[in-house]
C-alpha cells in the first residue's frame, strides 16, 4: 500500500516535467562501465534491458578495464551515464590517474548507487580478531591499484595503522594477492567477500576470518572516514565464511555507481532515477546483488560525488530523501568546489612548474584546502 501511494504521488508530482518522467527517456543512450563480465557490466546490462522491454529505450553498454577509459568518455559527451566505481572519488577529488595537469577534480554528480562491502579478510590460523591485531602481520596489497588499496589504508586507520605499521607484501595482480592467504604468503588482505579465492580460502586449511569494523567505534569511523569519506557502516550476511547466521559488520561503498557530469540536465535525470525505480521489478532477480538497487538503498549517501539536482528531486518526492542526506550532500558539494578552485589557483601558480614540482604543490594544496574545510566544520559545531 505503501508503494502503491508513494508511486500515485511521484506520478502527480512529475507534471512539473510535463509529463511522466519514464515516459520521456531517450530513444537510445550510451553508457560505459567496467569489463564484460563484472559486477558493474552485468548490472548496467539488466537495467539496460529493463528499460528497453519497459519503454523501448536502446542502451549501448561502452566497457573499460580503465578508470580513464570510462570517465572520459563520460566528461568528453560521448557517453550519458557512468556505471562507476572509486574512480568517481579519485576524479573529484584529483587524486591518482586525475593529479596530472590534464585532469585535476571533475565536475561529477551521482544518480545512484547500490551498496558493496568491502572488508579485510585474514587467515583464520594468523591470530586477528581485530584491526588493531594486524600490526606486523602480512598484508595483500596489489601494484599499480588504488582502487583496492586505498580501501586498504582506511581499514588499517579504523585502528590508527597505516602501511608502516603491518609487514606489506605487494602482488602484481588482484588475483595474486587474492590468492596470497591460502597459499601461506600472506596473513590478511582486503577486498570484496565474493571472490573465488575467498571461498578456496575459508576451504583451505587456513581457513577464513573477516575482521569486524563495530558500527558503534566512532572513533575508528572517524579515523577512517577522515581518509575515505565514501564508506559507511554495513552488515554482510552473503560471502565466503558469511551468512544471515553469521553476519559480519564491515564497510560498504558504492559499485556501481550511475555518475552524470554535474551539468547533466535536472530533468534528464530525474526521467532516468524514475525508470529505474519504476522498472525495479523487472530487473531485481537478474544477480544476487540486484536488490540493493531498491532506492531505500542505493539514494541515499555516503557516495563518492554529490548527488545531482534531478535525483535528489526524485528521491525527496518518494520519502527518501532525509535531512541528513542533505547535510551531506551540501558538505561534499562544499569540498568539490573548494578542490576544484583549488586546483585553478595551484595551475596558475606553478605554471612554469616541472610534473613532479606541480604534483607537489598540488599535494600540499589539497590537503591545506581539506584541512580549512575540517577546521571550518569543527568551527560550525
Amino acid at each position: 500500500m505503501k508503494k502503491k501511494t508513494q508511486a500515485l504521488v511521484a506520478a502527480m508530482l512529475s507534471a512539473a516535467f510535463g509529463t511522466a518522467g519514464a515516459q520521456t527517456l531517450p530513444d537510445t543512450m550510451t553508457w560505459s562501465s567496467y569489463d564484460v563480465g563484472s559486477a558493474g557490466y552485468a548490472e548496467a546490462s539488466a537495467i539496460a534491458d529493463a528499460f528497453g522491454r519497459e519503454y523501448g529505450t536502446r542502451v549501448r553498454i561502452q566497457p573499460s578495464g580503465s578508470a580513464v577509459g570510462r570517465l572520459q568518455p563520460l566528461l568528453q559527451g560521448r557517453v550519458d551515464y557512468g556505471y562507476l566505481a572509486t574512480e568517481t572519488f579519485f576524479a573529484t577529488e584529483g587524486v591518482f590517474d586525475f593529479a596530472s595537469r590534464r585532469w585535476g577534480p571533475q565536475d561529477l554528480r551521482v544518480v545512484a548507487g547500490r551498496p558493496s562491502s568491502f572488508g579485510m579478510p585474514t587467515a583464520a590460523d594468523a591470530d586477528i580478531d581485530t584491526v588493531a591485531d594486524v600490526a606486523g602481520k602480512r598484508v595483500a596489497y596489489v601494484a599499480g591499484n588504488p582502487s583496492i588499496n586505498v580501501k586498504c589504508d582506511a581499514v588499517l586507520a579504523f585502528a590508527g595503522l597505516d602501511r608502516d605499521d603491518v609487514d606489506l607484501r605487494m602482488f602484481p595482480t588482484y588475483g595474486a594477492a587474492m590468492s596470497s592467504l591460502a597459499q601461506g604468503q600472506a596473513d590478511a588482505t582486503c577486498t570484496l567477500t565474493t571472490p573465488s579465492q575467498m571461498y578456496e580460502l575459508a576451504e583451505s586449511p587456513r581457513g577464513i576470518h573477516w575482521v569486524p569494523l563495530p558500527p558503534d567505534n566512532e572513533q575508528g569511523w572517524q579515523r577512517l572516514q577522515a581518509l575515505a569519506p565514501f564508506f559507511a557502516p554495513f552488515e554482510e550476511t552473503v560471502g565466503a565464511g558469511i551468512s544471515e547466521d553469521e553476519p559480519v559488520p564491515m564497510m560498504a561503498y558504492r559499485y556501481p555507481m550511475i555518475v552524470v557530469r554535474a551539468d547533466q540536465s535536472e530533468e534528464a535525470v530525474y526521467n532516468y532515477i524514475k525508470a529505474l525505480d519504476e522498472t525495479f521489478d523487472l530487473y531485481n532477480d537478474a544477480t544476487a546483488s540486484m536488490p540493493r538497487w531498491d532506492l531505500e538503498r542505493a539514494g541515499h549517501p555516503p557516495v563518492d560525488a554529490p548527488f545531482h539536482p534531478g535525483a535528489i528531486k526524485y528521491l525527496e518526492e518518494q520519502g527518501i530523501w532525509t535531512e541528513a542526506d542533505q547535510a551531506w550532500n551540501d558538505r561534499r558539494l562544499k569540498r568539490l568546489e573548494a578542490l576544484r578552485a583549488a586546483w585553478k589557483d595551484a595551475l596558475a601558480a606553478n605554471e612554469d612548474a616541472d610534473d613532479q614540482a606541480f604534483a607537489e604543490a598540488w599535494a600540499e594544496a589539497r590537503r591545506n584546502t581539506i584541512a580549512a574545510l575540517e577546521s571550518g566544520d569543527d568551527d560550525n559545531e
